[in-house]
């Protein structure tokens, strides 16, 4: 496997993952997700992210070229302020395996990735999300020292009919 960091011209190629990854998403939180967001809007929004200069994306690649999976993740420059000190912080925003490379140590070698590169830049803080649902991406962070510090939860208007 070869691990490299994606030019954001490159970003379709992990639409089929986000798209994955997404329905993932919309099956446990329908009235969160839009249920079949349009694919052509999905990779110029990811493409414009990731140019963004605090956002990279690692890929994970076969020896055949074959994306086995990705992670996206922003630096942030946090300032002091009087109930806490100053800090460089990497989110881990997107974290995505194929199906077929599960449970092989692509996750473990992006997040491995990840920590390194964002080491090396600084930072101090390595934070994520996860939903409840996802037990899998929970022990992985669990696995690299990231362990659950808040709760955040939600309440969502849920649209009416039209009358």
């Amino acid at each position: 496997m070869k691990l490299s960091l994606l030019d954001p011209a490159e970003a379709a190629c992990l639409l089929p993952l986000f798209q994955d990854l997404h329905a993932l998403h919309v099956a446990h939180h329908p009235e969160r997700y839009p249920a079949e967001p349009d694919p052509e809007a999905m990779a110029e929004w990811m493409q414009a992210w990731l140019a963004e200069p605090q956002s990279h994306a690692l890929v994970a690649r076969s020896p055949q070229e074959v994306v086995m999976g990705y992670l996206v993740y922003e630096i942030e420059e946090r300032r002091a302020l009087p109930v806490r000190p100053a800090e460089t912080r990497a989110t881990v925003q997107h974290i995505a395996v194929a199906e077929p490379f599960r449970r092989m140590g692509v996750g473990r070698a992006l997040m491995s990735e990840m920590k390194r590169r964002a080491l090396d830049q600084g930072v101090s803080v390595i934070a994520t999300t996860y939903a409840p649902f996802n037990a899998a991406s929970a022990g992985l962070m669990r696995s690299h020292g990231l362990e659950p510090v808040l709760t955040m939860a939600e309440w969502r208007r849920t649209p009416q009919p039209a009358a």
